[in-house]
């Protein structure tokens, strides 16, 4: 018996271990690991709100505030809905396990590798791609933070060399303690990014496999009906009714995964879709008043590329919502083409079984607001639109 998580998931073990939310490791130091990123990214949230009592509440502070806080807060919900539903990451981990194990024909485990070993690339290509962004941003908001502590340096000027890219207010000496809370804020976006990463791949990890299952549904309906034509007799008529029963079981499975993880992270995801929707129209507001107005380069790249992380993590959400519904449909599509015309009537009856099941289109269902697919990423992005419009219009 091979482990799936050596296997397949090792990558997304070692980013939850990194930030104290991998299921298994309940160990103290893991305890403490946890309680101290937690609140890391709470206290910086609370030290942003407190801008409100010592800054000028105009609609551009107010706007950069809430852009920020909002994207901080979005990290902080997936960090807490993950930690609360532990065991569901656990007990989802443990039925991928033994369907794995259940797989006897070889193509079939073939089938299932396929996408083990789509969603373990998909992990690597997506820590790649952070760490290079997380390169860029860090270097971009590193760099306009310690200018001005440069520029002092340098030119002896006899002036204030405090700058952070987030609007904070601690309520201490903030030039004297500069580096004390340049190191606070770096440390919750450096936590929170890790955070989205790790539970983000491990989503994207389990969803490959719930297609993996549908996908071999497909197989074993194809698989029936080439035993029965190659020889028709008793004994063949007896393995189609076996093979599809296993189809129709898989296929049962694979929706059960499927739902069972979603209704399990369903609060969650409502407010992920809530405030990712008013942080990408906050962030839109405010790269057009950053260019209207100061045009600070280094404020409008980090916001610009705030922006486009939060579009492309909407988009990435969506696309394995459409990848599970394509998947679905394919095993319709498939009972469809097979030549069940040729076959008796009994198992004419059970492909219609599963012709009358691919009438209602499955999806990953939230809250039943939102079946993620890419109409749904659509309407996310065209609602974050008109929610600039308006706030524009009404400057």
């Amino acid at each position: 018996m091979s482990c799936i998580v050596e296997r397949y998931f090792n990558l997304n073990r070692i980013l939850l271990l990194l930030v104290g939310l991998w299921p298994y490791q309940k160990s103290k130091l893991a305890q403490f690991q946890l309680i101290c990123f937690f609140s890391i990214l709470v206290t910086f949230i609370v030290f942003q709100l407190t801008t409100f009592m010592t800054l000028k509440c105009t609609i551009n502070n107010i706007i950069k505030i809430l852009s920020d806080t909002f994207s901080i807060l979005i990290l902080v919900i997936k960090y807490n809905s993950f930690y609360i539903n532990s065991n569901t990451v656990k007990y989802s981990m443990e039925q991928l396990q033994r369907i794995h194990d259940e797989l006897k024909d070889s193509n079939e485990i073939a089938i299932i590798e396929k996408y083990g070993n789509d969603a373990k690339r998909y992990t690597t290509i997506l820590t790649i791609m952070l760490f290079r962004f997380f390169i860029c941003s860090l270097s971009i908001a590193v760099s306009a933070q310690l200018w001005p502590d440069l520029m002092y340096v340098i030119s002896f000027a006899n002036k204030s060399r405090y700058h952070l890219y987030f609007s904070t207010e601690y309520f201490i000496d903030q030039e004297r303690y500069f580096y004390l809370l340049l190191f606070h804020t770096n440390a919750a976006v450096c936590i929170g990014l890790i955070v989205l990463l790790a539970t983000g791949t491990l989503l994207i990890a389990y969803f490959q496999h719930a297609c993996g299952m549908f996908k071999i549904a497909s197989y074993r309906i194809e698989n029936a009906l080439e035993i029965y034509v190659s020889k028709i007799n008793l004994k063949n008529e007896y393995l189609v009714y076996r093979s599809l029963i296993y189809a129709v079981h898989i296929h049962q499975k694979a929706m059960m995964f499927s739902e069972y993880v979603i209704s399990r992270f369903e609060i969650s995801f409502m407010l992920l879709i809530f405030f990712g929707v008013i942080t990408m129209s906050l962030k839109i507001y405010q790269i057009f008043q950053i260019i209207s107005t100061t045009y600070n380069i280094e404020e409008l790249l980090l916001t610009f590329i705030g922006t486009l992380f939060c579009l492309l993590y909407m988009f990435l959400a969506n696309l394995v919502g459409q990848n599970i519904t394509d998947h679905c449909n394919l095993v319709s599509t498939t009972a469809y083409e097979v030549r069940w015309y040729i076959t008796p009537p009994q198992i004419q009856k059970m492909i219609l079984f599963l012709l009358q099941r691919g009438t209602k289109t499955f999806g990953l269902n939230v809250g039943g607001l939102f079946i993620a697919s890419l109409e749904c990423f659509a309407t996310l992005a065209n609602a974050s639109l008109s929610y600039f419009t308006v706030m524009y219009s009404m400057q």
